[in-house]
Protein backbone atom coordinates (compact mmCIF):
# COMPACT_ATOMS: atom_id res chain seq x y z
CA UNK A 1 0.00 0.00 0.00
CA UNK A 2 1.49 3.43 -0.93
CA UNK A 3 1.74 5.90 1.66
CA UNK A 4 2.71 9.72 1.37
CA UNK A 5 6.23 9.36 1.86
CA UNK A 6 6.75 7.00 -0.68
CA UNK A 7 4.14 8.38 -2.81
CA UNK A 8 1.70 6.16 -5.28
CA UNK A 9 2.77 2.70 -6.99
CA UNK A 10 3.85 3.00 -10.56
CA UNK A 11 1.83 0.67 -12.72
CA UNK A 12 3.73 -1.80 -14.68
CA UNK A 13 2.32 -0.60 -17.34
CA UNK A 14 3.52 2.79 -17.75
CA UNK A 15 7.03 1.31 -17.00
CA UNK A 16 6.50 -0.67 -20.05
CA UNK A 17 4.89 2.06 -22.63
CA UNK A 18 7.51 4.23 -21.72
CA UNK A 19 10.29 2.46 -22.51
CA UNK A 20 8.76 1.81 -25.69
CA UNK A 21 8.97 5.60 -26.18
CA UNK A 22 12.05 6.06 -25.00
CA UNK A 23 14.01 2.89 -27.14
CA UNK A 24 11.63 2.24 -29.85
CA UNK A 25 9.92 5.87 -30.13
CA UNK A 26 6.20 4.02 -30.33
CA UNK A 27 4.72 7.05 -28.83
CA UNK A 28 5.28 10.70 -29.28
CA UNK A 29 3.65 11.50 -25.83
CA UNK A 30 1.87 9.32 -22.81
CA UNK A 31 -0.44 11.31 -20.28
CA UNK A 32 -0.27 9.51 -16.93
CA UNK A 33 -2.88 10.20 -14.14
CA UNK A 34 -3.19 8.66 -10.21
CA UNK A 35 -6.38 6.96 -9.37
CA UNK A 36 -7.07 7.55 -6.11
CA UNK A 37 -8.81 4.33 -5.58
CA UNK A 38 -6.19 1.82 -6.92
CA UNK A 39 -3.38 3.52 -5.16
CA UNK A 40 -1.55 3.79 -7.92
CA UNK A 41 -0.17 5.90 -11.36
CA UNK A 42 -1.88 5.01 -14.35
CA UNK A 43 -2.02 5.60 -18.43
CA UNK A 44 -4.72 7.97 -19.29
CA UNK A 45 -3.48 8.38 -22.87
CA UNK A 46 -0.72 7.31 -25.40
CA UNK A 47 -0.09 9.78 -28.40
CA UNK A 48 0.91 8.30 -32.03
CA UNK A 49 4.19 9.27 -33.08
CA UNK A 50 2.26 11.88 -36.12
CA UNK A 51 0.49 13.63 -33.26
CA UNK A 52 1.84 17.32 -32.63
CA UNK A 53 2.83 19.20 -29.36
CA UNK A 54 -0.46 20.63 -29.49
CA UNK A 55 -2.10 17.38 -29.28
CA UNK A 56 -0.07 17.14 -26.67
CA UNK A 57 -1.07 19.73 -24.97
CA UNK A 58 -5.24 19.48 -25.67
CA UNK A 59 -4.81 16.09 -23.91
CA UNK A 60 -4.56 17.51 -20.88
CA UNK A 61 -6.85 18.67 -18.68
CA UNK A 62 -7.66 21.69 -17.65
CA UNK A 63 -8.28 21.73 -13.79
CA UNK A 64 -6.51 18.41 -12.85
CA UNK A 65 -3.33 17.55 -11.82
CA UNK A 66 -1.35 15.22 -14.47
CA UNK A 67 2.47 13.83 -15.25
CA UNK A 68 3.63 13.09 -19.04
CA UNK A 69 6.35 12.48 -20.85
CA UNK A 70 6.67 13.83 -24.06
CA UNK A 71 9.23 13.17 -26.86
CA UNK A 72 10.06 16.46 -28.39
CA UNK A 73 12.33 16.44 -31.93
CA UNK A 74 14.37 19.08 -32.73
CA UNK A 75 16.94 20.02 -34.81
CA UNK A 76 20.28 21.60 -33.53
CA UNK A 77 22.90 24.24 -35.13
CA UNK A 78 24.77 21.69 -36.82
CA UNK A 79 21.90 20.79 -38.55
CA UNK A 80 21.89 17.32 -36.40
CA UNK A 81 18.37 15.65 -35.96
CA UNK A 82 17.57 14.40 -31.47
CA UNK A 83 15.34 13.81 -29.06
CA UNK A 84 14.30 14.34 -25.33
CA UNK A 85 12.31 13.21 -23.14
CA UNK A 86 10.77 15.97 -21.19
CA UNK A 87 8.16 15.33 -18.19
CA UNK A 88 6.21 17.38 -16.90
CA UNK A 89 4.22 17.57 -13.68
CA UNK A 90 1.13 19.42 -14.59
CA UNK A 91 -0.83 20.88 -11.09
CA UNK A 92 -2.79 23.95 -12.10
CA UNK A 93 -3.85 26.17 -9.47
CA UNK A 94 -7.33 25.21 -10.17
CA UNK A 95 -7.11 21.75 -9.36
CA UNK A 96 -8.13 20.25 -5.42
CA UNK A 97 -5.74 20.74 -3.12
CA UNK A 98 -5.73 17.07 -2.39
CA UNK A 99 -4.76 16.37 -5.75
CA UNK A 100 -1.96 18.77 -6.22
CA UNK A 101 -0.39 17.21 -2.38
CA UNK A 102 -0.83 13.60 -3.94
CA UNK A 103 1.23 13.88 -7.38
CA UNK A 104 3.44 15.60 -5.57
CA UNK A 105 4.33 13.49 -2.76
CA UNK A 106 4.69 10.73 -5.63
CA UNK A 107 6.46 12.87 -8.48
CA UNK A 108 10.07 11.66 -7.22
CA UNK A 109 9.08 8.33 -7.04
CA UNK A 110 7.03 8.48 -10.48
CA UNK A 111 10.45 10.19 -11.60
CA UNK A 112 12.54 7.35 -10.31
CA UNK A 113 10.53 4.38 -12.02
CA UNK A 114 10.83 6.05 -15.49
CA UNK A 115 15.10 6.47 -16.24
CA UNK A 116 15.21 8.16 -19.14
CA UNK A 117 14.08 11.14 -18.39
CA UNK A 118 16.47 14.27 -19.56
CA UNK A 119 14.70 17.26 -19.16
CA UNK A 120 11.76 18.59 -15.97
CA UNK A 121 9.03 21.24 -16.15
CA UNK A 122 6.83 22.18 -13.18
CA UNK A 123 3.62 23.48 -15.19
CA UNK A 124 0.77 25.54 -13.03
CA UNK A 125 -0.18 27.14 -15.86
CA UNK A 126 -0.67 26.16 -19.70
CA UNK A 127 1.68 29.77 -20.56
CA UNK A 128 4.35 27.11 -18.47
CA UNK A 129 4.36 24.24 -20.92
CA UNK A 130 4.19 26.47 -24.15
CA UNK A 131 6.36 25.47 -27.07
CA UNK A 132 8.57 28.44 -26.47
CA UNK A 133 9.11 27.56 -23.06
CA UNK A 134 10.09 23.94 -24.28
CA UNK A 135 12.24 25.28 -26.88
CA UNK A 136 13.64 27.47 -24.27
CA UNK A 137 14.62 24.37 -21.88
CA UNK A 138 16.74 22.97 -25.12
CA UNK A 139 18.29 26.74 -25.92
CA UNK A 140 16.99 26.67 -29.10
Amino acid sequence: MANSASGMHVNDECKLKFLELKAKRTYRFIVFKIDEKAQQVQIEKLGNPEETYDDFTSSIPDDECRYAVYDFDFTTEDNCQKSKIFFIAWSPDTSRVRSKMLYASSKDRFKREMDGIQVELQATDPSEMSLDIIKGRLNL
